[in-house]
Order: C-alpha cells, then sequence, then structure tokens
C-alpha cells in the first residue's frame, strides 16, 4: 500500500445523511491484507429507512436537470480519477492501469445515460389502420418505480454500480444499493461524487452489512419493485426464488469461448486470448474462460499464446508498471490453483504459471484441456487461459455450447458462411467476432441465456426500459 493511504473509516450514505453503527466490517488489501477501511455492520432497520425515504420522494427533477446531474458525476470522475482508482485498487487489488480505465467506463456510462435522458422515449400509434379502427392515437409515457433494489459485486467496485445507478437517475428513479461488503468503499465515493452533482440525496441511498443480516430485505422490502443483481448463478438463483412477485434483472456468470478457426491470424488471435483472460485479473464475466482451437493449429497457436501471457507483469496493485494485480482473495486463488490441478491430472499440459501467493495468482496457460473439467466447465473467475482442441467447428459449437452458461463468446475466421454459423448456433447473448467476448459500449444490450442471465438485459438503454412502467392513454384525433 502507498505511504499516504489513508484508511477509510465510512458510513452508510441513507438518503444522504451518514449513518454509523458500533459493529464495523473491515475491507482488507487483498495484495499484503492491510486493512483499508472500514464500513457499518448495517441491520435490516438501517435497509427500511433507505427503502421507506426512497419511496416517499417524488422527483420532480426534468430531463435537463438530469441531463446536467449526470454529465456533471462525469465530469467529477474524471477531476477525481486518482483517488477513486486508488480505493478501487486498495479494496479489490486490481492494478492501477484497470482500476483507471475503470473510472473512464463509468464516465462513459453516466456521459451516455446524460444523452439519453433527454431523447423523448414515448410512442404514438394510430388507430384508424384497420376498417375498425377510429380515428384515435395511442401515446406512450413511461414512469419510474417506487423504489429499485441493487446488489452489486467486486469485480468492478466503481462501472457495477454505475451501471445501476446512471439509468435510475435518467429515470427519474429512486435506488437503494447495497454492494458487497469486498468493496463497498467506492459506492461511498460514488455517491458522494452524485450528491456533489446535485442529485436529491433521497434518490441514491448506499447500505452495507452481512448479507445473513439484510440481504433478504433488499429482496422482499415492500417498497422496492424491482432488484437488479449483478453476481454468482447460486446467489442469482436465491434471488429469483425469494424475492417475490416483482420484476428481477439477473446478470449472472459466464463461461465465455474464444474460438480459434483454422483460416484464423493466429497473431491476432492469440492477442484477443491474453487479453481476454487476463485483464481485471480475469475477473469479468466476459472475460476468455476457454479457448476452442481447432486442432490443426493448435499447435502454433498456444505457443503464442504462452509466449505473449509472459510478457505480462503481474504484482503489486500499486506499482504503475504491473499490468495485472491480485484476485480479490487468497481462497479464490486457491480455487483456481486446484482446478488447473485437477486439469493436469486428467490430462492437461501446464505452459505456464499456476503460481500463488496469497491472493496473487499468476497468469496461467493450460493446454489439451479437457473439456469437460471443473476448470472449463464451472466458471473459473480469475486469470487462466484454458486451450481446448477441437477437431472442427461442428465439434467447437458442440462444446462451446456444452455448458450452463451462455453470455458472450468471441471469435476468430474470416469465413462468412463460419461466421452465419457461430451467430445463428452458438447458445449466447453475444456473438463478437474478431473481438474478445466482452466486447461491448456502454450503451448497447447486455446480458446472457440460460444460467447467465434472467430478465432484462443491461446496457444503459436496456436498464432504462427495465427501470420504467409503460403507461399508455388515448385521444381523439382528426
Amino acid at each position: 500500500m502507498p505511504a499516504n493511504f489513508e484508511v477509510r473509516h465510512e458510513a452508510m450514505r441513507i438518503a444522504g445523511k451518514k449513518i454509523l453503527t458500533d459493529e464495523r466490517i473491515d475491507v482488507l488489501h487483498p495484495y499484503d491484507n492491510q486493512l483499508v477501511g472500514t464500513v457499518p455492520k448495517g441491520k435490516v432497520e438501517h435497509v427500511r429507512d433507505a427503502f421507506e425515504k426512497a419511496a416517499n420522494f417524488e422527483s420532480k427533477l426534468t430531463r435537463h436537470d438530469r441531463y446536467e446531474i449526470l454529465q456533471k458525476t462525469a465530469d467529477i470522475l474524471v477531476e477525481r480519477k486518482e483517488l477513486i482508482s486508488d480505493v478501487i485498487t486498495a479494496e479489490s487489488g486490481l492494478c492501477k492501469k484497470d482500476s483507471l480505465y475503470e473510472v473512464g467506463r463509468a464516465y462513459d456510462v453516466f456521459s451516455l445515460s446524460a444523452r439519453l435522458c433527454i431523447m423523448d422515449d414515448s410512442e404514438v400509434y394510430s388507430c384508424d389502420i384497420t376498417p375498425h379502427g377510429k380515428q384515435r392515437k395511442i401515446f406512450t409515457t413511461r414512469e419510474p418505480l417506487s423504489a429499485i433494489s441493487a446488489i452489486t459485486p467486486f469485480n468492478h467496485p466503481l462501472n457495477q454500480v454505475a451501471h445501476k445507478v446512471a439509468p435510475s437517475i435518467a429515470t427519474n428513479n429512486c435506488m437503494v444499493l447495497k454492494p458487497t461488503e469486498k468493496t463497498p468503499l467506492t459506492a461511498m465515493l460514488l455517491a458522494d461524487v452524485l450528491y456533489d452533482a446535485g442529485l436529491p440525496p433521497e434518490m441514491f441511498s448506499v447500505v452495507t452489512g452481512d448479507p445473513a443480516d439484510i440481504a433478504d430485505e433488499m429482496l422482499t422490502n415492500e417498497h422496492a419493485e424491482l432488484v437488479t443483481f449483478t453476481g454468482g448463478v447460486p446467489i442469482g438463483k436465491y434471488i429469483a426464488e425469494h424475492a417475490g412477485y416483482k420484476r428481477k434483472v439477473l446478470e449472472l456468470g459466464g463461461n465465455d469461448p474464444l474460438i480459434v478457426c483454422a483460416d484464423a491470424d493466429l497473431d491476432k488471435a492469440a492477442e484477443l486470448a491474453v487479453a481476454g483472460s487476463f485483464k481485471n485479473s480475469g475477473q469479468r464475466c466476459t472475460a476468455v474462460k476457454r479457448i476452442l482451437v481447432v486442432e490443426e493449429v493448435a499447435d502454433e497457436f498456444a505457443a503464442l499464446v504462452a509466449e505473449k501471457t509472459k510478457a505480462i507483469k503481474y504484482g503489486d496493485p500499486f506499482d504503475a508498471s504491473v499490468d495485472m494485480g491480485t484476485v480479490i482473495t487468497e481462497d479464490s486463488a486457491i480455487l483456481f490453483e486446484n482446478r488447473v490441478n485437477d486439469a493436469v491430472s486428467k490430462g492437461a499440459k501446464l505452459l505456464l504459471g499456476n503460481e500463488r501467493h496469497g491472493a496473487l495468482y499468476s497468469p496461467t496457460v493450460v493446454d489439451h484441456v479437457p473439456y469437460d473439467c471443473d476448470l472449463v466447465r464451472e466458471e473459473t473467475f480469475g486469470p487462466v487461459a484454458p486451450i481446448i482442441r477441437c477437431k472442427d467447428i461442428d465439434d467447437v459449437i458442440r462444446v462451446s455450447n456444452s455448458t450452463a452458461f451462455g453470455l458472450s463468446s468471441g471469435v476468430c475466421t474470416d469465413d462468412w458462411p463460419t461466421i452465419q454459423r457461430f451467430i445463428k448456433e452458438l447458445k449466447v447473448g453475444t456473438v463478437n467476432v474478431w473481438e474478445v467476448p466482452g466486447y461491448r459500449i456502454e450503451m448497447s444490450p447486455f446480458g446472457g441465456i440460460k444460467d447467465s442471465g434472467l430478465g432484462y438485459k443491461e446496457g444503459v438503454l436496456e436498464a432504462m426500459k427495465s427501470f420504467t412502467n409503460v403507461k399508455s392513454y388515448s385521444l381523439p384525433w382528426v
């Protein structure tokens, strides 16, 4: 940790008020387990208070007001990027290159949301389009919900929250957020940025605590009309079962393939494999978690991936020259190490890595991975590049579709008929040709199928739709 980093003892933000509790939760730096901050161990009454304040507040913000708040938020994020980046790196172990990049992405989320909220989202339907129609028009308008419950994970402490709260503000909603107890500090910083940008404080509250104490209230509170969650599949399915009769937007895990065909530029494909596997310490739902390579080019491709991976510098996340920091906990690193060892015991060949020091886990390349071992059947949420060799395109599609997940995919080929097959036959939410599975812009629809998601997709525009009720009204029209 830098000598000048100050430990942050934060309060909850409930409708703008700072709320403390006697019991605290420690937030530790994954690299060396130093204390970087504490947050309140909130209780059910705090969550209820936040939702009651949200539901009782009726925003009078115009579209232009919301535009200004969102754009000012984006601008303040850039002004404070070094502080925010330091806090992200301190609590998550992500390297400075990744945490600075995340601030830039959050700028895009708020800036795009600002532009979208000044666009009229109503629709008009003429009624005289059939012999039975009347001289009328039907109009639609969108209205905010009573309150939105948001729950976010550790891997993007700023951007995951931005993707919830920016569309909420754009649609004049009030939101109560529970960030994961592993990385809650950045959410507090963002709340203060929003208040400084002019957001009425009732429109965004942040509560913290032990999930065993407050998570169920986030799902079942009578004022929460919608629950939006990003995180793992087991918790997502728990939410689906326990949240009751209310809307749910669940963005869950991924097991995304990068597919390399025989005609591919192998050097370019290897660059994508390395970038997709190791950015953000491999902790992205859309990271490359399986590399499916046609057998005839696999030897050359695997050697290229291993060689390019050797160039990645990993270590102290606060070292500005480092390309990759830690994973979130030592337990996570141990899990990855064990899964790689299990794959090797079943015939895989370790080409590079599988070295662990606490939560610091090296970039790892494994070849000849059996497609059904735990390393690639489950979601391995860390910096591992597993290469699975496939006989042909039919085999690639079969293996790609063989897991419970269906989020995104990347495809390396220039053959148009093959590209068309992948777009049609891969059971995923996104197919990116000559890009990593995670490529998108913050406005485009994002989400998966199968165990990768349920409900509306994310992306600013889709979230704005899901965060509103559509009301129709009709008028006589000559």
